[in-house]
């Protein structure tokens, strides 16, 4: 390319925001209170926010059109829920409390087991006052008796019965005690329990008595949390959940980071105020630092305010928003100020700010156009609660750009105002001017300026880049182990994006101290051993159960069923297996006629079954059979399990459906990695664009995408050695660290393209002359916007934390030492630029910012 100057876009909209730089800095009492105002009225959407709060977890953490859903629909207008209660045959997890109770020695012996009864008891014995309703009341039933518990029933719950009774597993009397009986110890026959660790009781309510049966969980939990507290010497240990607890835990969750919001808040003003702190008391930026992140929370006061006025869902991801949000804001107040002070301190104010605009209002579009697309890229993503966060930080970024470019630009103006009058900063009294007999004199004098340039003096930090590490960073050693660093970084990447794993973990919902931990603890320690039993539905209606042929397909492929690895054998429940029992004296069963008249006899006396089979008295419209898993315990087993019955469904030639009510979870196994590299590729192929437009050198640009390829790689590898796995919310940071990546590596590439030096060597120290400072500004700034969710005791917001550390710290990385010292390797890239007005050139590469516009 002939020249790497290109104006078509960025030469008008210098133009434009230089004269609007000028009308506020002439008008700025109007362009402070005006965003006031609108801040103020929009903030008044927080009034809905308890309406507009999406904290359902199905909704948010699942994919909105996963085939599980279709699935439940399917089975829920098939096998509608009537008659005796079955756990097995639920199409949702029920409603439910439960108790997991553990011993470390024999659960199964006279004395534990009869404080197991007691405990049963005790929960039986639950009331609620005001209307009064009891546990006996709201309990479902089979027949007239509430469903009971299948091992108490077992020893008629009589302790003492417990050594004289003989009880196999996992099937005792037709019984399934895989799920109650944990930690199990067989006798020499294999059948037999001789011991176990830990039982595990269900108490299921009547699903059409939602108010009446959330008061008595809600009386549940309380009674157990009390249980928990008063009786510290028990011999057994006691967890406990309900089917709301995960719900109401996940609720409070974002109260566990409220105390940090005020901290970052007070954070970033510190980091700001000592990134703008000058030994000059006129110089000093102090207040334009505080009003800086300021602006800030007006951005996220009105950008939030505005979407809960329209209406916008308030998924809980959003809570981490603000805390990103005061990084990247203060991130734009670092590029105004480092282009006000590149300014000539005698001209007027409102000459000073239309160059400040012209040289910095532009790259702050930019890049806000690049963080803001890849935000709404992420609304793409299938899980509303990713779309929720995406939705409200891409807008509260263009909130803060607004807010920059009004209230914060119109207070640099009065604070700009103060300086040319040569006034205090704190006092505001007139300072007499430095000399160099006084200027040693900080607290009597101030106002101090570059005599040469007649800007402000320049910052020791920039100087330590010119004279220090970048001539350190370009000796050929420390190529070489840059080059075998680099090399070590993206070894680690491939391998941690090989132990990825995916899926998110509903314990992680409930806060760190929550008792959902405790209960899925002891539920994977020892009950982990069999899984979902899991629906397979022949979903054809014209199926002909009758006939031979069409039974031996079916039966060939339940036989597939059961050779997978993941199932258990032999213990597959089908209600045609015992039909065809009932009709063994009959000597037409493959007579249609035969067939349909016997089948109403059967099911109406063989109990549950009769909850199998969705038939009329000409046809059978669906009926369904299941199957025992076993040893799915991890999300790489839920995976697998899934997909494999999935796939083994699909290659029957009988139609079939399976279902499980945790299949709503699993489906984000489906999603989750496709739909991640699918916003990545977007993503960065948007970013590619931009870059070509912004860089317009081809293969600098190409040093771009590699970048953001390269943050990917190691934050995505980093992330699964740092204990995260790939779901929802991780899938939220990777979007962001696309746009994050963008900043550091877009302007840098072009410093060294753009700069007037002769060699590579000279072109990457004039680089890291102008932009080592302010990439170490914004990366601290945004990294202390997140650093106390390090400390918040919820998974989401730590995963946040992690992932944006990770995220910033790699990004600038590769800003500060890969990129430059590759560029280095590739003259071709940093050819000299013809530029039609070299002096000015000269002159803007030394105001050249991280997130400056980096061909102005």
């Amino acid at each position: 390319m002939r020249s790497c100057k290109t104006n078509c876009i960025e030469k008008p909209l210098s133009l434009g925001f230089k004269k609007y730089g000028h009308c506020v800095g002439k008008y700025p009492w109007w362009f402070l209170i005006l965003p006031l105002i609108i801040a103020g009225g929009l903030g008044g959407g927080f009034y809905f926010l308890h309406d507009r709060e999406a904290n359902d977890i199905e909704d948010q953490f699942t994919p909105q059109n996963g085939p599980a859903k279709a699935e439940r629909t399917f089975v829920k207008d098939n096998f509608p829920t009537s008659g005796d209660f079955s756990q097995l045959r639920l199409y949702t997890d029920g409603t439910y409390a439960s108790l997991i109770i553990t011993s470390e020695a024999n659960i199964l012996d006279v004395e534990a087991f009869q404080e197991v009864i007691d405990l049963d008891g005790k929960v039986k014995n639950i009331t609620v006052e005001d209307p009064f309703f009891s546990y006996e009341s709201l309990c479902a039933r089979t027949g007239p008796e509430c469903a009971t518990n299948a091992i108490l029933e077992a020893v008629n719950y009589n302790a003492s019965e417990i050594l004289s009774t003989s009880l196999s597993y996992p099937v005792n009397n037709g019984t399934f005690l895989g799920t109650q009986v944990g930690g199990v110890t067989l006798k020499s026959d294999g059948k037999v329990i001789k011991s176990a660790n830990a039982i595990r009781l269900f108490y299921f309510l009547q699903e059409n008595t939602t108010r009446e049966t959330d008061q008595w969980l809600l009386a549940f939990l309380k009674v157990f949390l009390e249980e928990s507290s008063s009786t510290p010497g028990r011999k057994l240990s006691v967890s406990y959940f309900t089917s709301v607890s995960r719900q109401e835990e996940f609720k409070k969750s974002p109260t566990t980071v409220l105390p940090f919001f005020s901290l970052t808040y007070c954070l970033a003003i510190v980091i700001s105020i000592l990134s703008c702190l000058r030994l000059d008391c006129v110089r000093n930026k102090v207040w334009v630092a505080t009003f800086g992140v300021l602006s800030a929370g007006l951005a996220v006061l009105s950008s939030f305010g505005l979407l809960l006025l329209c209406g916008m869902p308030f998924a809980m991801t959003v809570a981490t928003s603000p805390f990103l949000i005061l990084g990247v804001g203060v991130d734009d107040m670092f590029i105004m100020i480092s282009c006000w002070q590149k300014t000539k301190v005698h001209d007027k104010v409102e000459k000073r700010l239309a160059k400040t605009y012209e040289e910095a209002a532009v790259s702050i579009t930019i890049t806000t156009l690049t963080d803001v697309l890849a935000f709404y890229i992420g609304l793409m993503s299938p899980f509303p609660s990713v779309q929720s966060f995406c939705m409200y930080t891409g807008t509260a970024i263009l909130f803060c750009y607004i807010y920059n470019i009004t209230f914060f630009g119109a207070f640099l103006a009065l604070n700009g105002r103060r300086e040319r009058s040569n006034r205090h900063w704190l006092t505001c009294m007139v300072m007499a001017p430095p000399d160099s007999d006084s200027k040693s004199n900080m607290c009597s004098v101030g106002g101090a300026y570059d005599p040469e340039t007649e800007a402000e003096e320049e910052m020791p930090v920039n100087l330590f880049f010119k004279n220090h590490y970048g001539p350190f960073l370009t000796k050929v050693w420390t190529k070489v182990l840059v080059t075998v660093i680099y090399a070590a970084y993206l070894a680690g990447s491939i391998y941690g994006c090989m132990q990825i794993q995916e899926g998110i973990d509903l314990k992680n919902l409930a806060p760190d101290n929550s008792y959902v931990g405790k209960y899925y603890d002891n539920e994977d320690k020892y009950f982990s051993e069999f899984g979902p039993n899991v629906m397979v539905i022949i979903k054809d209606g014209s199926f002909q159960y009758w006939n031979e042929s069409a039974r031996q397909d079916l039966y060939s492929c339940i036989e597939d069923f059961e050779k997978l690895e993941m199932v258990a054998k032999n213990m597959t429940v089908f209600w045609l297996d015992y039909y065809l029992g009932f009709l063994d004296n009959q000597t037409n069963v493959s007579n249609n006629t035969v067939f349909m008249e016997n089948l109403q006899s059967f099911l109406e006396g063989s109990g549950l079954f009769s909850q199998d089979v969705n038939y009329t008295t000409e046809q059978i419209h669906a009926s369904r059979l299941f199957v025992q898993t076993i040893n799915v315990s991890t999300a790489v087993d839920e995976k697998e399990m899934l997909n494999a019955f999935r796939q083994t469904a699909k290659d029957c030639p009988v139609p079939l459906l399976v279902y499980h009510p945790a299949f709503i979870y699993f489906d984000q196994y489906a999603v989750i990695v496709s739909n991640t590299i699918q916003n990545a590729l977007v993503a960065t192929v948007v970013m590619l664009c931009i870059s070509l437009l912004l860089i317009p050198n081809p293969l600098c640009s190409l040093w771009v995408t590699f970048a953001i390829a390269s943050v990917i790689a190691g934050v995505a590898g980093f992330m699964a050695l740092w204990d995260v796995n790939l779901d929802s919310i991780s899938m939220i940071n990777l979007v962001i660290c696309i746009g994050f990546s963008v900043d550091f590596s877009a302007h840098i590439s072009y410093a060294c393209v753009s700069s007037s030096a002769q060699t590579s060597n000279d072109k990457v120290i004039d680089a890291l002359y102008n932009l080592g400072y302010p990439i170490i500004q914004g990366a601290l700034s945004t990294v202390a916007g997140v650093v106390v969710l390090a400390a918040a005791q919820s998974y989401i917001f730590r995963t946040f934390f992690k992932i944006m550390f990770l995220v910033i710290s790699l990004g600038a990385l590769h800003g500060l030492v890969f990129i430059p010292v590759f560029l280095t390797f590739f003259g071709i890239c940093c050819k000299k630029c013809k530029t039609s007005n070299n002096s000015e050139q000269s002159v803007q590469d030394g105001d050249m910012h991280v997130y400056q516009n980096p061909f102005t």
